[in-house]
């Protein structure tokens, strides 16, 4: 099996700023503050780290090392227009001699909004949204949970392409598309709504794309969380789930030298997520049952879930990478319609294992990570 790894690391940062050139009275022209963060992919080579498993390790000391210059600063004085997106571009160069094969970086200013800014210097604004409704799923067996009248708090992230410096797409431009849509479906029952009779999050996302297109011409990816654990994507003519899991276990480094804490047994409170993708059924408006994706996973969770992973015999070691991509052989195998699993051990700190190429596995959802 031939895989991509990408390791990705996270961290914040405390700043103020004051942004010029927008409309009188806009709020950002202000003088104000954000609890910053931000995040970078990166698809290192072998040899780059101290020792194979310390990736993640060495590649948030290096994110950590380049935000130590904006934490608790004025960013007017490192930008003269500290907007996300510089943000982010300046982060890029920072961290480009330290941390060869960068992916992406990202930006978060909020946990509402920010950044994603690709290697190709493709940079994409992003928005979150959320909403209060009912729905259920009529064509779901008899049974079936989903298929009683139930509702959620969804939420959902509109990702669109910025133009060259000045952004011809701002999360101003995402808030103006999205407050029509907002207002039809915020405590309301979905099934009710035109084109809704089957709201799954499949038919959802696309039923937004459909409504949001165009007036937002680089629309590039609608995300609707369903729950906190599960959610649905479409980029125009592609669906991917996913489908979260926590667990909980112990792992020793053997490859680690001596006297390293890596080396030391440990744990870990993972944060495991599986990517699908599969071709939408017509009928039941999904590409794979949630459900079914938790009971056939099943097995390889409890596996892992309490479990000392040294002692799994055909598991490399139980660095985060190593880890992510036993878990992608073994679950393959009964869900060959997983693509990727993302393995964090902190927040946002972890390992993206992929069969899809590096710059596309880097793309793929940046915004819903952490």
């Amino acid at each position: 099996m031939q895989v991509t790894t990408l390791f990705t690391a996270a961290a914040g940062f405390e700043a103020a700023r004051q942004l010029d050139g927008l409309s009188a009275g806009h709020r950002s022209g202000r003088l104000h503050g954000h609890s910053f963060r931000a995040k970078v992919h990166c698809a290192a080579p072998a040899g780059w780290a101290t020792f194979p498993g310390a990736e993640v390790q060495q590649l948030r000391s290096a994110l950590e090392q380049a935000l130590g210059q904006l934490d608790y600063q004025l960013l007017n004085d490192q930008l003269q227009q500290p907007t996300d997106a510089n943000l982010a571009r300046w982060l890029q160069g920072r961290l480009l001699p330290a941390v060869p094969g960068i992916t992406h970086i990202g930006l978060h200013s909020t946990a509402h909004s920010g950044v994603d800014l690709d290697a190709a210097g493709r940079t994409e604004v992003w928005r979150r949204y959320v909403f209060q409704s009912a729905h259920r799923l009529p064509h779901v067996p008899a049974g079936h949970k989903c298929g009683r009248m139930h509702g959620h708090g969804f939420e959902v992230i509109l990702h669109a392409l910025q133009d060259g410096a000045v952004a011809a797409v701002d999360g101003d431009t995402l808030d103006a598309a999205w407050a029509p849509l907002q207002q039809a479906l915020d405590f309301a029952c979905l099934n009710d709504i035109a084109g809704l009779a089957n709201p799954t999050s499949e038919m959802m996302s696309s039923w937004l794309w459909q409504r949001l297109q165009a007036a937002l011409p680089t629309l590039t990816r609608v995300t609707v969380f369903e729950t906190a654990s599960c959610g649905a994507s479409f980029d125009g003519s592609h669906y991917r789930i996913w489908k979260d899991f926590t667990l909980d276990s112990a792992v020793q480094l053997r490859l680690a030298p001596d006297g390293s804490a890596q080396r030391r047994l440990h744990g870990h409170t993972y944060t495991l997520r599986l990517h699908l993708t599969a071709p939408l059924d017509q009928v039941m408006g999904w590409t794979v049952d949630f459900g079914d994706v938790k009971e056939i996973f099943k097995p390889i969770f409890n596996a892992l879930d309490h479990q000392p992973l040294y002692e799994i015999a055909d598991l490399a070691d139980c660095d985060t990478a190593s880890i992510a991509t036993w878990i992608l052989a073994k679950a393959r195998a009964q869900l060959p319609q997983l693509e990727r699993v993302d393995l964090f051990e902190t927040r946002g700190c972890g390992a993206m294992v992929s069969l899809a190429p590096a710059a596309s596995a880097a793309a793929a959802d940046a915004a819903v990570q952490e």
